[in-house]
């Protein structure tokens, strides 16, 4: 078999199948290495393992240009110019899968199916989210055929998020609240009200994504998902859990305190915008320097001597590289300034009024999710910079939304690409001054899914090669 196969075949966590033989009843002997049931809620937990790399990764972080780094600049440089999907299909997407192709040999002593399959469905659309936001055109209905077919078409992104559209609204519809409770659930321990107000908050970001290329879809789905209820605090916010040991730690503190790599710096764009509205953010984000204040490192540029130098910029605080630090990756604040945006946009009722509650009700949510408490935000709402504005507010609420979901890069990147907001800049000589607008595919596609492969760079939405520099489609130029 091909190596390329390999990341569309699905390989069950547990296998399924019922142990039989001749010489004894089954009801009395069953192999316990194959059990009558399959265990969807750990297939469910090893999916849910692979959350944090969506925000903790060496590149991420750089396209928006929240991190800088200090040394080996080659990221923040913009050098790779493709990248491998497969760890997303053999990874979580593999695990999911079989959850909903095996539903009827699910166990429901490990809570109700529905909301097994319900789960699987919310996490489904969320990992096939951020991939096609990565690549644009990516295999999706025929992803997941294994061997019947190796080498799967890619499926246009505007179909893909039509399809996730329908899981998400098929999740929110099955999920059973009374007596509903799912075991093996790192994320919110089995409580199926919030995994049906996540998914309901996916929708609605990712019906903002179509703003500017099908405003009308965009709208109607925001409008269907928010009525069916999305977050309400803090508490309801997809955080990943990390642990103080070894096989869950944090990824920035295997980084900076395991290989001792002061690395990642914050980034002058980033420390730009917070230092001069004295962000009480940035206090968390980065770490004061060997002055006592904060400094962002320029982007692309490696710093010229590390021992004098790397003291004098701030560099990723120390509370989000803790070992046990969690890794926020859907919130209540940013659901507050999707909201802000639509009441702008007219997509829901309040115009103006409704927006600046909505905005500012984002930062307060914000200032407490990252410092604890909210009780410097109204000292930074009163800033005349931060102070909502009509004549401004799509600008301003990007650039919070941008603030707030530091340091969570693709989804940084995916707003900056679609509102344009904040202004983003590189030097000439790092990807020709063009800010990247999407991942180019694997090179392995090239070579093993050729016809395919062709035929989705052929199918660029607006032009292009596989490269850096061509759009996905919602990002409209």
């Amino acid at each position: 078999m091909k190596k390329h196969l390999l990341k569309y075949i699905l390989f069950a966590l547990t296998p399924i199948a019922v142990a039989s033989c001749t010489n004894f009843d089954d009801s009395y002997y069953e192999n316990p290495n194959k059990p009558s049931k399959a265990s969807g809620t750990q297939l469910i937990a090893n999916a849910q393992f692979f959350l944090p790399n969506l925000s903790s990764s060496a590149y991420g972080v750089h396209y928006p240009q929240y991190l800088s780094l200090t040394t080996y600049t080659d990221n923040t440089r913009f050098i790779a110019q493709n990248f491998d999907f497969e760890t997303w299909y053999v990874g979580p997407l593999m695990n999911l899968e079989d959850v909903l192709s095996k539903q009827d040999a699910l166990d429901a002593n490990e809570g109700p199916v529905a909301n097994q399959v319900a789960v699987a469905k919310i996490l489904k659309a969320f990992f096939m989210w951020n991939v096609t936001d990565r690549w644009g055109d990516v295999p999706y209905t025929e992803a997941f055929q294994g061997t019947a077919l190796p080498n799967p078409k890619y499926d246009k992104q505007e179909d893909i998020y039509k399809a996730l559209f329908t899981l998400l609204d098929e999740a929110n519809a099955a999920i059973v609240l009374t007596n509903g409770t799912i075991k093996n659930d790192i994320i919110y321990k089995g409580d199926m009200s919030k995994w049906k107000k996540l998914g309901n908050s996916i929708h609605m970001l990712m019906a903002l994504r179509l703003s500017k290329v099908n405003p009308t879809l965009g709208k109607a789905e925001f409008e269907k998902a928010m009525q069916a209820g999305d977050m309400t605090a803090n508490a309801d916010n997809l955080s990943y859990p990390h642990l103080a040991q070894a096989a869950h730690q944090n990824f920035w503190y295997n980084s900076f305190t395991v290989l001792k790599r002061n690395w990642y710096a914050l980034s002058e764009a980033l420390v730009n915008l917070m230092l001069p509205q004295e962000d009480p953010r940035l206090a968390v984000y980065g770490d004061k320097n060997a002055a006592g204040g904060y400094a962002g490192l320029a982007f692309g540029k490696a710093v010229p001597n590390p021992d004098v130098d790397i003291p004098k910029v701030s560099l990723l605080g120390a509370g989000i590289r803790n070992q046990d630090s969690p890794v926020p990756l859907v919130t209540y604040a940013q659901l507050q300034f999707a909201k802000a945006e639509a009441a702008k946009l007219g997509w829901i009722a309040g115009g103006d009024a409704q927006a600046k509650t909505y905005y500012e009700t984002g930062i307060k949510e914000s200032i407490k999710q990252w410092t604890g408490s909210d009780a410097s935000a109204a000292g930074y709402l009163a800033k005349p910079a931060i102070v909502y504005s009509p004549a401004k507010a799509l600008e301003q609420i990007a650039t919070q939304r941008y603030i707030h979901v530091f340091p969570y890069g693709y989804e940084g990147w995916a707003e900056w690409r679609r509102t344009g907001y904040p202004v983003l800049t590189l030097a000439s000589e790092i990807n020709g001054g063009k800010m990247p607008r999407r991942d180019g595919y694997p090179l392995s596609e090239a070579a093993n899914n050729k016809a395919n492969y062709e035929a989705a760079v052929s199918a660029l939405p607006y032009g292009g090669e596989d490269n850096l520099n061509s759009r996905v489609w919602w990002d409209k130029p």
